[in-house]
Order: structure tokens, then C-alpha cells, then sequence
């Protein structure tokens, strides 16, 4: 017989139960039907996996784009508008942004096509169709070839399957490992290069909160910003020409304006970056205790430094803005993750996950000879990288790399190699013209958002902080030269260096560039920051970065025979690829949660949060005349509900960088939101999943109309949308799935007794 703690404990696990399955993973498209239609049709969605992903008809796959390298996009209109987030199109925005005109302060609409702003460079990339081609690029590799050797083939592989692909088109191939390398998918991609910029709200709306709400909840941020892709005549990709024409895509995504409920089902397309669900223990250990601290230290001397001088001089707010959010974003996140692995547990878990692989490998000699030195070389690998070598890669990377002269020097590096060589062939002449080349044709752009008073700055505190945290073992030759002096200060280096680099400014290095060759290579080799870089490098590159690489490759390999043995033991467990940057789904609903004992946030937020949080005084958290007037009226259109204007809202699908702009779509294939963040609590979800607490945070598609039409007056654009009003979804509510879990209970509690009696 149950008592009652039993009976709530049962409850308790069938809605856990019910969570973990609906809401983590982040699945391939091509495999819905087999993995996913079913759970997701019960889940409340309408659509079939066909509808949502198809080689044979136009499915929503089709109004899906990788937007640039790193964020996702969504066709919105039969003219090739396309949505983002602002702050996906942040550096295009800033691109044509200057202290006379300046489009983040104050927004940008345009009025007419003629207006819409090209931006070289940006691209948006379709998926034409996904296969699985593990057999081709594994079929004819031997099991235990050396991994060099097996890499080359599988390289050589992979180029041969592309080309039989694309032989014929002007489409692209990507071919990348799933479950490090025991599967590969390939890509079949078309890719757009006329991207202009349409539409973004002032920084006012579409960065609302700033860095003081990045990764909060609750949120209030018009997190968009409006491009259209253009098309040649055919309708094909092309480059930039006044004479393109607006691209007609196989589908757009119709907008809802029936909103969102608590229960209804959620669904995210887009390319999600990185992840990393089944690194054992020992690597999240590594994360968490050495890693992360280590970069958040970095990063916030960084960030003080820059916010100091962009709030004395607006000149060097608009250059620093784009890199100001890069650094804080991750800065942040890191904060967010450290806290969410401590309070899951993760590294104890894991280890308990580790303990039951270990007793399944125990059972069989033959698993004991393919997985029985798994987790020792884990250990043994993770041991070595914590002496030292993960800290100094970090510091690397986020100290030095993170000084802009520094990191500008390690630009000059293949010149200054080239210069060595001399100019005896004619080839060494060659090269050397082209790198000179390349070099005078990036300082414009470099330039443009440098300040070199800034930089300074930050030269000598990071210099500083890499000097006193770092082993000296891992110093670089040059702290030896210049800090033997018993006056030496990291302030008067830093003096020295950019009063003496000839790297500091646009007209130095166009000076230096015009050099013949020989003197360019002595006032190169003299170069304080490039010598200084030069050492740095050493360095690394002989004591930091070889152990590093060679101890993380023998993880990954670890890595790929520890998952094949998961997959082996938990045969019943659908198991999802890490996120590599291609196209995924997944899917939750919207739902509640709670932070922290006797605290429980709301699932949706309205526009009168926002006129809560206005404060003039900070700069993240000012409010538009206009937007306020429209408040104060309650003048919200056909947008609004009984007097409130949505703007936010959280649901618990699975998402990570990359998933910046995807689409969050209903349960009829309708646009409900434009997916732009994650809440703080569920930052570690890259590493661990907790369907308790992790939440994906949303623009509410009615806010993104509100916007455009009541505030910016841009109704065109709204018109050339499709405008959805299907009502309510009537999916399955928690208090349902409660309910459902009570039933299951006593039905196993009816069975228990029996059994009993």
C-alpha cells in the first residue's frame, strides 16, 4: 500500500517525467517523423513532420535562414522580408550609423524600397535539404585507424560527397559529425548575398534593459529588427545590384494575433550553436571551477573599462557598442551558468550517471576491452589540463586577444614571416604585395571603431591580470624584459607601446605599408606591440597550445566512444546531436517557473512593465515620447488585449546562441514570437538541461506589429504580412498534465494493491 508522501512523490515523477521528455532536445528536422511527431502531436501541435520539414513541398523549413554566421532569421512576408533580432542586426545598423546620423539612437524605417540600406557582406542562408551521409564518409574507414589517419579520409570523404551534390548548381554542401563522428549529416544550402537592412526600432525599444536585463527575466525588449532579401531576375542569389528584385520564397510565415496561454505548445527553428550535453563530469568540473571564473574575471575588468569611456564621449559609445554587447553577452552568460550547474548539481549527477556506465561496462569482457579505460583517461586527461594549461589558454585568449592592438599585431604576423623570407622569388614578392594588400584595405574598417586611449586602458590592466594569474612558466619572454626595471608600472607600458607601435592609427599603418620592402620589415620587426605579440605567441604556441590541443582531442575521441556506449546501454532514450551550428527544432510550452524559494514569475510581460522600469537617469531604461504617448492612450491597434499591449513572454524549449531571431512557432505553423534570449537561471542548460527552470525568453509577434505600425508609422511592412487571427490553441495547461499524472498514479497505486492483496 502507498502512504502519502509516496503517492506525491509518484505524482512528482510522472510530471518530471512528462517535462524532460516534451521540452529538452534540440532535434533534427529530417528525423521528426520518426522521433518526435508523435510527442509533439500530443503536446498539442497540429502540424505533421512533413509540414514542418520536406523535400517535396514548400514546408516551414522554407521561411527558415541562418541569418549572417551566427544567428537565425524568418521569412515573414511573400516579398522576402525577413525578421531578426536587433541585436542580430546590431553591426549592420551600427554600419550605417554615425554621430550626425545615428540610426541605433534613433531607429531606422524605411519609407520605400529605394531606402532599404544594402549591407555588404551579409548573407542568409536556406536549407534546400538535409541527408544522412554517415555511410558515405564512414563506409570505408577500418575500425582502430589512427585518428590523423582517419580524419584525412573522412576530410577527403566529406569533399567528394559535396561535390556530387552541388555538381551542377549554384548550391552549397555542409557536412558536419554528430555525436562526435559516430554520424554525419550534410547540408544542402542556398545561399543569399543582397540582405538590405528595411527596418529597427531605436535602442530605446529594441535593446530595452541593455545589459542590466541581458539574460533576466522579466523581460521587456523589442528585440527586432526588419532586412529583405533580394534576388536576381531568376530569382536566384546575386550579388548586390540596384536592379535585384525582392525574393519570392517557397513560404513565409503567417503572424498570429490570437497570443499565448499558459500550456500552449512552442516551437523553435533555427540554428543553435553550441552545446555540449555529454561531456563527463571531469570537463564540467573544469568549466565551472576553472573556465568560467577565469573569463568572467577578464571580462569584467574589460567591460568597466569600456563602459567608463563610453559614457564620457558618444564618439566612442557608437564605436564600442557592437564589441561593448559581444563582451557582456558571454561575460553574463558565463555568471548565469556557473550558478545553474551549482544549483543542479551537475558535476554530482554526472559522476552518478558515470558510476552506472561503469557497473554496465563491468558486466561484459567485450565492453570492458571497447569501454573499460574511458573514464581513467578522463580523468588522467583533465588532471593535466587543470595544471595550468586550461588557465593559460584562457588567458590567452580572453587577456591578450582581448586587447585590440594585440590582437591587431597578430594580423601583421604573416607579413612579418614573409619579410623574413626576404624578396629573392618572385613569389615571396607576390605574397608580400598581397598581404600588404589585404592589410591596407581592412585598416579603414578597423579604424573606424577604434579608440586607442581606450584600448590603452585595457592593455595594461588585462597585461596585468594574465602577469599575476598565470603561471610564469606560461609568461611570455618580453614580462622577463620589461618588468625587471624596479620603476616598471603596467601604466608606463602601456604608454611606451602605443607611443612607439606604428599599429595605433590609420595614417601609421598606411605609412608603414607604403615602405619598401626591406625598410618595412625593420620598422615591422622593431614594432613594440608586434614584438610583444610575437612573444606571446611563442609562447602558446610552443607550450600552452600543444598540450591543450592534444589532450582535447584525445577527450573528443574519449567522448565519441563514451556516447556510442550511452546509446548502447540506454537503447530506450532518444537521444539529440549537440548543437553544431545547423538546423533544429525543438519544442516546450509556455510555461511558468520559479527562480528561487517563494519567488514565481508570470509567463508573459505587457507594456506596463516597461513604464515601471522607466528610469531617464539610466541609460537602460529609457522610454520614447512616442511610446509613452501610445501607453498613456492605450492606442495599441489590433495588437492589444483588454487594455494591455503583450510584449514578452517565456516558454521551455531548448535553446542556446544561434537561436538569436528563430521563429517561436505555434501549434498551427503561425509566428507567435521571435525567440531572443534565456533566462539566467537556465544558462547552464548548454551542458545541462533542467526542465524546472530553464526558459527561453520571446518578443511577442503582436509588440513586433505594434511597433511597426502605431510607433514608427511603417504600416506598409505590416501590410505585405500575413495576419493570422485562428484563436486560441487549447493545448494541454500544467493543471492538465497534473491531472493526467494523478490518473497514471492511481491507476499503478489500483495495480500496487492488487499485486498486494
Amino acid at each position: 500500500m502507498f502512504n502519502s508522501k509516496q503517492l506525491c512523490l509518484w505524482v512528482l515523477l510522472a510530471i518530471s517525467s512528462f517535462k524532460a521528455s516534451a521540452d529538452e532536445g534540440m532535434w533534427l528536422p529530417m528525423l521528426l517523423k520518426q522521433l518526435n511527431e508523435a510527442d509533439m502531436q500530443k503536446k498539442g501541435m497540429r502540424l505533421s513532420a512533413e509540414d514542418i520539414y520536406s523535400v517535396n513541398k514548400s514546408s516551414l523549413k522554407d521561411a527558415i535562414v541562418q541569418f549572417g554566421a551566427g544567428c537565425t532569421g524568418e521569412i515573414i512576408s511573400n516579398q522576402g522580408l525577413l525578421l531578426t533580432n536587433h541585436h542580430c542586426g546590431y553591426g549592420q545598423i551600427q554600419s550605417h550609423s554615425s554621430v550626425e546620423n545615428d540610426l541605433l539612437t534613433n531607429g531606422f524605417w524605411a519609407m520605400t524600397r529605394e531606402q532599404e540600406k544594402p549591407n555588404p557582406g551579409l548573407t542568409a542562408t536556406f536549407i534546400v535539404r538535409m541527408e544522412d551521409v554517415t555511410k558515405q564518409i564512414l563506409g570505408d574507414i577500418p575500425a582502430g585507424l589512427p585518428e590523423a589517419e582517419r580524419e584525412s579520409r573522412v576530410q577527403a570523404n566529406i569533399k567528394k560527397v559535396q561535390a556530387q551534390a552541388t555538381a551542377g548548381t549554384h548550391y552549397g554542401a555542409i557536412i558536419r559529425p554528430f555525436f562526435y563522428g559516430n554520424e554525419y549529416y550534410m547540408y544542402v544550402t542556398e545561399t543569399f548575398r543582397d540582405i538590405r537592412l528595411v527596418g529597427a526600432p531605436p535602442e530605446s525599444i529594441g535593446k530595452f534593459g541593455g545589459d542590466t536585463d541581458n539574460w533576466m527575466w522579466p523581460r521587456h525588449t523589442g528585440d527586432f529588427s526588419l532586412f529583405r532579401i533580394y534576388a536576381g531576375p531568376d530569382n536566384k542569389p546575386a550579388d548586390y545590384s540596384p536592379n535585384n528584385k525582392p525574393y519570392t520564397p517557397k513560404h513565409h510565415l503567417p503572424i498570429s494575433l490570437s497570443g499565448i496561454n499558459q500550456g500552449d505548445f512552442t516551437m523553435v527553428f533555427g540554428f543553435p550553436g553550441r552545446t555540449t550535453e555529454y561531456l563527463p563530469s571531469q570537463a564540467v568540473r573544469e568549466i565551472a571551477e576553472i573556465s568560467d571564473p577565469a573569463k568572467v574575471k577578464i571580462r569584467t575588468m574589460r567591460l568597466n573599462l569600456l563602459d567608463q569611456d563610453m559614457k564620457a564621449d558618444p564618439k566612442v559609445r557608437i564605436q564600442y557598442a557592437a564589441k561593448y554587447a559581444s563582451v557582456s553577452n558571454a561575460h553574463k552568460k558565463w555568471i548565469g551558468e556557473m550558478r545553474g550547474l551549482r544549483k543542479l548539481d551537475a558535476i554530482t549527477k554526472k559522476q552518478e550517471q558515470e558510476r552506472q556506465f561503469a557497473a554496465w561496462v563491468a558486466q561484459e569482457t567485450g565492453r570492458k576491452s571497447l569501454y573499460g579505460q574511458v573514464m581513467p583517461q578522463f580523468e588522467q586527461n583533465y588532471g593535466q589540463l587543470a595544471n595550468g594549461i586550461t588557465l593559460a589558454r584562457d588567458y590567452y585568449m580572453e587577456a591578450v586577444l582581448g586587447v585590440e592592438l594585440l590582437n591587431q599585431a597578430q594580423n601583421y604576423m604573416a607579413l612579418s614571416e614573409l619579410l623574413q623570407k626576404g624578396t629573392e622569388t618572385q613569389q615571396n614578392q607576390a605574397d608580400i604585395q598581397a598581404q600588404v594588400k589585404k592589410l591596407s584595405a581592412a585598416a579603414p574598417g578597423f579604424f573606424k571603431n577604434y579608440n586607442l586611449a581606450t584600448d590603452k586602458k585595457v592593455f595594461a590592466a588585462l597585461l596585468e591580470m594574465y602577469y599575476k594569474d598565470v603561471d610564469p612558466k606560461f609568461h611570455p619572454a618580453a614580462f622577463a624584459r620589461v618588468t625587471k626595471d624596479k620603476n616598471f608600472s603596467w601604466k608606463a607600458y602601456a604608454e611606451e607601446v602605443y607611443a612607439n607601435s606604428n599599429l595605433v592609427s590609420e595614417e601609421k599603418v598606411q605609412a608603414l605599408l607604403k615602405l619598401a620592402p626591406a625598410a618595412l620589415k625593420v620598422k615591422l620587426l622593431t614594432d613594440p606591440a608586434v614584438t610583444l605579440m610575437q612573444s606571446f605567441m611563442n609562447t602558446y604556441r610552443h607550450q600552452v597550445l600543444p598540450v591543450y590541443t592534444s589532450l582535447n582531442d584525445q577527450n573528443t575521441l574519449l567522448n565519441r566512444t563514451y556516447l556510442q556506449g550511452l546509446r548502447e546501454m540506454q537503447k530506450d532514450r532518444k537521444f539529440y546531436p549537440d548543437a553544431n551550428l545547423t538546423l533544429r527544432v525543438s519544442y516546450g510550452q509556455v510555461d511558468t517557473y520559479k527562480p528561487a524559494d517563494g519567488v514565481t514569475y508570470d509567463y508573459y510581460t505587457t507594456l506596463e512593465g516597461i513604464m515601471e522600469k522607466e528610469d531617464p537617469t539610466i541609460p537602460d531604461y529609457k522610454v520614447p515620447a512616442k511610446l509613452k504617448e501610445l501607453y498613456l492612450k492605450k492606442d495599441y491597434g489590433p495588437y492589444g488585449v483588454n487594455g494591455t499591449m503583450p510584449v514578452a513572454f517565456i516558454a521551455s524549449n531548448h535553446t542556446t546562441g544561434g537561436n538569436s531571431g528563430s521563429p517561436v512557432i505555434n501549434a498551427r505553423g503561425e509566428l507567435i514570437g521571435t525567440n531572443f534570449d534565456r533566462n539566467w537561471e537556465g544558462t547552464m542548460s548548454d551542458i545541462m538541461y533542467d526542465p524546472e527552470r530553464v526558459r527561453n525568453i520571446s518578443m511577442d509577434s503582436r509588440y513586433f506589429l505594434f511597433i511597426v505600425d502605431k510607433f514608427a508609422g511603417a504600416g506598409h511592412l505590416v501590410k505585405e504580412m500575413t495576419l493570422v487571427n485562428n484563436g486560441p490553441q487549447q493545448a494541454a495547461t500544467p493543471a492538465t498534465n497534473v491531472k493526467k499524472a494523478e490518473v497514471k498514479v492511481k491507476k499503478n497505486k489500483a495495480k500496487m494493491e492488487v499485486k498486494a492483496d
